[in-house]
């Protein structure tokens, strides 16, 4: 029987997160939804953690565009939804969710807010969920989910090593405005409170305003790695 739901969730290097997330999704798994890890060179034991807890385990060489479509290619879910491992998923979403899907929408994805506390942070949460309401596009840690058969008919994310969440976005936007689903996700904060609350971003701002202008995804994925426009 064809599941409806595939879970994707690409990680390197999560074992601290990825046993959370996991717990969130058991009940959706044994529902019926498939979950997919597609691991992209992990050395900390993320793969043994996972064992017995995920459908299929994947292994890939490192890259989340690359990892994403791997787990896609073997889904089998009518539905694909792309997790990242450092994600909080609860019980109301997960049934906003499902509720969303019984109506069989092209694509979606959730509002977001940061995992820390304080009152810059869930600000921060509030203008990503607002800017995707307003724009239609979403970045990866909203939890992007999409008709499997659009995906592979838009032939899935483009392999660059930044800014395919907002490419795949912009190509399933030009088909219909995606599903804006709530209780929000929760992400991890960890950049932003390492890196700095706003020095992060006015990068992300600075990253995405360069993309649109043409700018080298290879490059601006330096740029994201080092934290620094420099």
């Amino acid at each position: 029987m064809t599941p409806l739901l595939s879970v994707v969730i690409p990680v390197r290097n999560e074992a601290q997160a990825l046993p959370a997330l996991l717990d969130d999704l058991a009940e959706l798994r044994t529902g019926g939804a498939e979950l997919i890890l597609v691991d992209g060179g992990s050395s900390d034991g993320t793969c043994e953690l996972a064992l017995g807890r995920v459908d299929q385990l994947l292994r890939t060489a490192s890259g989340r565009a690359l990892q994403m479509n791997a787990g896609a290619a073997v889904a089998r879910g009518e539905y694909l939804w792309f997790v990242h491992a450092d994600t909080r998923v609860s019980v109301e979403s997960l049934k906003s969710l499902r509720e969303t899907l019984s109506e069989r929408p092209l694509w979606g994805r959730f509002d977001v807010r940061l995992s820390g506390s304080g009152l810059a942070l869930r600000l921060i949460g509030a203008m990503i969920s607002l800017r995707s309401r307003l724009t239609g596009i979403a970045s990866g840690d909203q939890g992007i989910f999409v008709a499997r058969r659009h995906f592979e008919a838009l032939g899935g994310y483009a392999p660059i090593p930044l800014m395919e969440d907002l490419q795949l976005c912009r190509r399933l936007r030009a088909l219909t405005r995606p599903r804006c689903l709530r209780p929000p996700l929760a992400t991890s904060s960890r950049r932003w409170e390492q890196h700095g609350i706003w020095r992060t971003v006015v990068l992300m701002w600075c990253l995405r305003l360069a993309y649109y202008c043409g700018a080298s995804p290879e490059k601006l994925a330096r740029q994201y790695r080092r934290g620094s426009l420099l």
